[in-house]
This record gives structure tokens, sequence and C-alpha cells, in this order.
């Protein structure tokens, strides 16, 4: 159970990121130099450096330990079943950017994944050809016309910006499934995406570990992968400046 009412929390964490992206802009210069906006530097690459140790000393090996126990199947089962638990709040996204054909995507691919892909374990959505979605509330607020901020990392989580970590607190109570009240497990959909993270985390390791622990200087690398690819997925560069961390070759580093 809860120990503080979901609304009540959701009011707090909106003020306070609200208040966060308010902190500091890039200038009219920097924005148009398309430059990453990183006034807390000092401060980031010390929470970086928090996040490599938790990773090094708990995340890395549990992820290794959990994709080398659980078959690959169901591996990709629970990711399945994370992206199926994200759904509804997608679907809020969508609509909240005015995009009716892409909420209407993510409402058939959460009735068809709970119901004939067993609570969400599988995907014949896709093999009914209903489009993939991934959405959030960072890109709503991009949608909005606010501007990606300052450059942070998260502790615990990694990169971000400003913007998208208003909008990764405010995804955690925009959820219909946080408000069901039949969830087997409160803050299921928190849960779910640990495990989906400890899955990609270990069937990505050598890429992974590549990036954090052999190049020269893996706070700037991860901000470089980081905020080119979520400039990409919101469309302001093109493919041909999209990096995929997952597909680097590992000797450049």
């Amino acid at each position: 159970m809860s120990l503080t009412p979901r609304p009540f929390l959701f009011i707090c964490a909106t003020l306070l990121c609200g208040l966060l992206s308010a902190c500091a802009k890039p200038t009219p210069e920097q924005k148009a130099s398309g430059v990453v906006f990183d006034p807390y530097e000092e401060t980031n690459r010390s929470l970086h450096e928090f996040n490599l140790g938790v990773d090094k000393a708990l995340f890395r090996p549990a992820s290794k330990g959990y994709v080398s126990i659980v078959p690959e199947p169901l591996v990709t089962s629970f990711s399945y079943f994370t992206e199926n638990l994200s759904m509804p709040g997608q679907m809020v996204n969508a609509l909240l950017q005015g995009d009716l054909r892409t909420a209407g995507s993510a409402v058939s691919r959460f009735l068809i994944n709970t119901t004939v892909g067993f609570a969400g374990l599988a995907d014949p959505a896709s093999d009914f050809e209903i489009p993939e979605v991934d959405t959030d509330f960072g890109e709503t607020l991009h949608v909005w016309g606010a501007g990606e901020g300052f450059y942070l990392e998260i502790p615990l989580y990694g990169p971000s910006t400003s913007r998208d970590a208003v909008g990764l607190v405010v995804d955690l109570f925009t959820n219909p499934m946080g408000y069901a009240t039949h969830n087997p497990v409160d803050n299921i959909t928190v849960y779910a995406e640990i495990v989906r993270r400890m899955g990609d985390r270990g069937n990505y390791s050598d890429t992974i570990d590549a990036i954090l622990y052999e190049s020269a200087d893996s706070y700037s690398q991860l901000r470089l992968l980081y905020m080119q690819n979520r400039r990409f997925e919101l469309g302001q560069t093109d493919e041909a400046n999209e990096i995929d961390p997952f597909e680097l070759d590992t000797e450049g580093f």
C-alpha cells in the first residue's frame, strides 16, 4: 500500500520539477549551435561517478546474473509485459499531444496484448501490424513548446534533461495503471521497468561496459549518446546524426 496519496505526490513532484526546469536556460546562441547545455557539469559528473559505482557493485552483476539464469524467451516476455503496462500512460501522452492515431495504437496494443497476449507477456499486436508506440511526457512537453533545458544526470537512473526529468516524474503519476484497484502489486509499473532495464543491461553488457568503463571520458560519451538520440527521437536531428549505442564498434573506445 502506498504511504502517500498519489495526487499529493503528483502535485508536489510537478511543482518541484517546474522549479528545477526554471533554474537555468541556454542562451539563444547555445540553442542555435545545438551544443549540450550543461551548466551543472561538476555536479553531474559527481552523480555520474555515483551511478557508475552503483552499476559496478550492484546493477551490472545482478543484470548479468538475471540474463544468465532466466531463459531468453522469458526475458523477452518480461520486456513485453513492461511495455504493455506503459501503454495506458502512452495513450494519455498521445492524447495530450493531439495525436489520435498514436493514442489509438496504444489502446489497441494494450487490449490485444493484455487479452490474446497472456496479460502482456506476448506481443500479438505486432503480428496484427499495429504500430509500436514510444512516447512520454517529456515528448509531450516538447510538443507543447518547452525547451529541453539543461543536461541532468539523475541518481540511479542516468542521463536526462531538466525537461525529460519533469516528464519522468509526471509519467509515474499519469499512467492509469497506477490507479487500478486490482493491481497485484503496488507500483507494479516501477518494478516491471527495473526488470526490463536489467534485461537490457544484461543483454547489451559488452557494449554498455565499453561506453561506461573503457572510454576515455564516459561522462561525455554518455551525454553525447543520450542527447543525439533523444533529439533524433523528437525529430530535432536527421537520421544521419543518430547514434545507436547498441550498434557501436567498441574498438573505437
